[in-house]
C-alpha cells in the first residue's frame, strides 16, 4: 500500500486540532510537525485572527517597491524606442540621459525588461561572426589620423536607377563625413565629393579603402587616378587585404547600421534617396550614442583637421639620397641606359629611386612606395611588402 501524501494544509488543520485536544504544548507541536516553535504560534496566531483563510500561504513579494521604474518614466523610455525602433536599450537610455539629465533612469538591463514587456524587442539574429581585426585601429588616437571609404553595395531605386551609395567616415570619432548616391563608382563624381569633404574637414592622415575602382587599381603600387591625387595632398592610401572587409570593420558596422535605417525602404527616385542618406547621416552623427565612444555622439567627439585642402599640390621632392627620374608619356623610365615600364597613370610625373643594394633599387611616388627595379634581371618588381600602415599618431 502506498505512502499517503499529506499537503501542507493538512499538516496546518491537524496541528490546530492537536493544540485544542489541549494535550500537546507549543514544544510538542514543535518536535511532532518538526517545525521551530515561532512557526507554530505564527499559524495558532493566524489562525485566531482570520480563521481558515489565515493559513493559506501568503505572498512573499515585498508591499513596497522603492526602485520600481515609475509610469512616467517608462512611458518615455517606450516613447523614445518608438522613434527609433533600431536602437537598443543602451542607446535608448544614453539618448534619454542627454535629453533630461534631471530624470534618474534605470539601467539599461531593466529598459530592455519594459521594452520587452511592451513587445519592442524583437528575437535576437543570430549572426555568423569573424573575429575582430583591431591592429590597423590601435593607433588611431585622435579625429582625421585615419579615414574610411568605400561604395555601398549598388540597388536599383523604383524607378529603375542604379544607385551606388560612397560613403566616407572617420576612424576615429565614427563620424560620417559624406553619404552620397552616385550613378557609378567613377573618378570624376569620386573626386568631387572628396574634394567637397576636404574643403569642409580638411585633410586626413590615411585613407583606408578597399581593392576596387576609383580607389585602387592594377598597375605598379595598386595605383589609380584617385590615389595618386591622395599622394600628391599628403594622405596615405591604404588598402585592405582583398575578400578581408573585417580589416575595415569599423566603416563596415555603420554599413549594416545604414542598412537598417537608410535603406530598409529604397525611395522611388535619387532625389528621394538622397534625402533618405542625409537624414540618416545627420541621425548618425548628431542623435545615435555610439558603444564604443562612452555612449556619446560621433559629432561630439570629432573635430575637423588642421590640414587645408590644397586645391593645386606641389609636385613631390626627394632627398639628396634619391635618384629622381620624370616618368615618360609611355610610363617608363630609364636607369643606367636601360627602360624600365611603371604605369602611364605617372606620366609627367617624378619618382624617386633609392638603391638598395647593388642590384637593387627600391621606387617611390613621393612617400608612397611602388616597388624595386631589380638591375640585374633588368625588370621590375612590385613590391611584395603590403602598403597598410597603422594609424600614424
Amino acid at each position: 500500500m502506498p505512502w499517503k501524501e499529506v499537503s501542507t494544509m493538512t499538516q496546518k488543520i491537524q496541528l490546530l486540532a492537536d493544540w485544542h485536544s489541549k494535550l500537546f504544548t507549543v514544544t510538542d507541536l514543535s518536535h511532532k510537525y518538526d517545525i521551530q516553535r515561532n512557526t507554530v504560534y505564527k499559524w495558532l496566531e493566524r489562525y485566531e485572527a482570520f480563521g481558515v483563510d489565515g493559513l493559506k500561504e501568503r505572498s512573499r513579494a515585498p508591499h513596497r517597491h522603492p526602485n520600481q521604474t515609475p509610469d512616467d518614466v517608462v512611458a518615455m523610455i517606450v516613447a523614445q524606442k518608438l522613434k527609433k525602433r533600431k536602437r537598443g536599450p543602451k542607446k535608448v537610455i544614453a539618448r534619454l540621459k542627454e535629453q533630461h539629465p534631471d530624470i534618474v533612469w534605470p539601467s539599461p538591463s531593466t529598459a530592455s525588461d519594459w521594452l520587452k514587456k511592451h513587445g519592442l524587442v524583437g528575437a535576437k539574429k543570430k549572426r555568423s561572426t569573424v573575429p575582430p581585426y583591431t591592429e590597423p585601429f590601435k593607433d588611431c588616437h585622435e579625429p582625421n589620423a585615419s579615414w574610411s571609404a568605400d561604395y555601398k553595395g549598388q540597388f536599383y531605386t523604383r524607378n529603375g536607377r542604379i544607385c551606388y551609395p560612397l560613403t566616407i567616415s572617420d576612424n576615429y570619432s565614427r563620424y560620417l563625413l559624406a553619404c552620397t548616391g552616385l550613378p557609378g563608382p567613377r573618378y570624376h563624381e569620386t573626386r568631387a565629393i572628396f574634394e567637397t569633404v576636404f574643403r569642409e574637414y580638411g585633410l586626413p592622415d590615411v585613407i583606408r579603402t578597399d581593392n576596387g575602382t576609383p580607389f585602387a587599381g592594377k598597375c605598379i603600387g595598386g595605383l589609380s587616378r584617385l590615389a595618386i591625387w591622395w599622394i600628391q595632398l599628403g594622405i596615405m592610401p591604404e588598402r585592405i587585404d582583398k575578400g578581408r572587409p573585417q580589416q575595415n570593420s569599423r566603416h563596415e558596422r555603420m554599413h549594416r547600421t545604414m542598412d537598417d535605417e537608410a535603406l530598409e525602404h529604397i525611395a522611388p527616385a535619387m532625389k528621394e534617396q538622397q534625402r533618405e542618406f542625409d537624414f540618416f547621416r545627420t541621425d548618425y552623427n548628431d542623435d545615435r550614442p555610439h558603444e564604443a565612444l562612452g555612449q556619446k555622439t560621433p559629432a561630439s567627439v570629432y573635430k575637423k583637421s588642421p590640414r587645408p585642402f590644397v586645391e593645386k599640390p606641389v609636385a613631390p621632392e626627394y632627398d639628396h639620397g634619391y635618384t629622381v627620374r620624370q616618368v615618360r608619356s609611355s610610363g617608363d623610365i630609364k636607369l643606367n641606359g636601360n627602360r624600365y615600364f611603371l604605369t602611364e597613370l605617372l606620366e609627367g610625373h617624378y619618382v624617386g629611386l633609392k638603391a638598395v643594394s647593388d642590384e637593387l633599387w627600391q621606387i617611390y611616388y613621393s612617400f608612397y612606395p611602388l616597388g624595386f627595379i631589380d638591375i640585374k634581371k633588368n625588370k621590375v618588381l612590385r613590391t611584395k611588402k603590403k602598403v597598410f600602415t597603422m594609424c600614424p599618431v
